[in-house]
């Protein structure tokens, strides 16, 4: 296998126009991202688990977690392995009795499981190198900035903002 790098989950985003899910990974201390599509599910699955919400039942993951720690192993760390036909792949690293065990997962799987119990997140250079995306830090401040006044936008959005001021229901274009 070779080499890992230490990411840190972003966050979750939304790419338009699709409405796709996205997991954004950041090299820890580096410029590159890695940006995984992943289903509504695990996102709103991971969104949960890194705003902090408990929900009143467990969730699936929430469940993988309970078990893994219920049979007294621990997850060490996940890794992002590789990326095949678009589709990538990675793996838990479970210690059970000092015997360490390899799960083939899901990104998105190892993600909402890593979220919740501070397992670290790796991905292997081959990935990075092949499906990264690089920001210089004048680059990433300015991304960061145009995220955080769209969030601003979208908070102070409410419905009277869509009602035409004039109170014609009229089509403009029909003029």
């Amino acid at each position: 296998m070779d080499a890992t790098v230490p990411m840190t989950v972003t966050g979750v985003r939304v790419e338009l126009p699709s409405n796709t899910p996205i997991v954004l990974l950041r090299e820890t201390g580096g410029t590159r991202f890695l940006p995984i599509w992943v289903g509504a599910v695990e996102a709103m699955a991971i969104t949960a688990a890194l705003e902090g919400v408990t929900p009143p039942r467990p969730l699936t993951h929430d469940l993988m977690a309970s078990v893994i720690e219920s049979l007294n192993a621990q997850i060490e760390r996940i890794v992002v392995t590789e990326l095949r036909n678009n589709v990538y792949y990675a793996e838990l690293i479970l210690t059970v009795e000092g015997r360490e065990i390899v799960v083939s997962s899901r990104p998105s799987d190892a993600i909402a499981l890593s979220v919740r119990t501070g397992a670290p997140v790796l991905a292997s250079s081959s990935v990075l190198d092949e499906a990264s995306i690089e920001f210089q830090d004048e680059e990433l401040n300015d991304v960061q900035d145009e995220v955080e006044k769209f969030r601003e936008m979208l908070q102070n959005i409410t419905p009277d903002d869509f009602i035409d001021p004039g109170g014609s229901s009229e089509d403009p274009g029909s003029r």
